[in-house]
């Protein structure tokens, strides 16, 4: 058994169209992101999902709230799928961030987190989905941070690597979770649909 992953980044906000890195900050999402909000749910209404997942940020939460208006699947929102943490540098244009991003891998930006501290808190996520949700299917809806995060952690791609591409939006990244992942032996018990994950829900 295992858990697969649908990942989606939220929906277009007035920081993106304005060029500003959101971080920690709300959010808010604009005109363009809410017309996107609205197709990622007609996208995966019947993608055989049984859960969502998302940030506690406001941009992800309205961006499933707008995707699945009539509450058709469990959401639960998780501090552990924000943004990274730009601290000092949250606001500030994404083409001045940009290249600093390298630089904090593992040195927090000034007041905020590293990007490995976002590893280990979606490790520590992943960790509970897969013993919560074995065999189930998945809808994450989170940041950039958390994406590379997922590409780090379950396909081994360099974090340096990712930090340092260029943004790469699609319709959706797919993940599979091996059963009992990130413990010493799989988890036999399994959570029914509607159920939140142990922590974090």
């Amino acid at each position: 058994m295992a858990v697969d992953i649908v990942y989606e980044t939220h929906a277009t906000t007035t920081d993106n169209e304005a060029g500003l890195a959101t971080g920690w900050r709300p959010g808010q999402l604009s005109e363009q992101g809410r017309r996107e909000a609205r197709e990622l749910g007609e996208r995966r209404r019947d993608d055989g999902l049984h859960v969502v997942f998302c940030s506690d940020l406001a941009r992800a939460v309205e961006t499933v709230e707008l995707a699945f208006p009539l509450r058709e699947l469990p959401v639960h929102r998780d501090t552990r799928l924000r943004e990274c943490d730009y601290g000092d540098l949250t606001g500030r244009p994404v083409a001045e961030l940009a290249p600093l991003r390298v630089g904090y891998l593992d040195e927090p930006f000034p007041g905020g987190q590293s990007y490995r501290q976002v590893v280990e808190q979606t490790r520590g996520f992943l960790r509970d989905l897969a013993a919560a949700w074995d065999g189930f299917r998945v809808l994450i809806v989170a940041h950039s941070a958390n994406r590379w995060a997922l590409d780090h952690l379950l396909h081994g791609v360099p974090l340096a690597e990712l930090v340092a591409a260029p943004f790469d939006w699609r319709p959706g990244w797919t993940y599979r979770l091996p059963s009992g992942w990130g413990t010493d032996r799989p988890t036999p018990a399994r959570r029914q649909p509607g159920r939140p994950a142990p922590e974090g829900g």
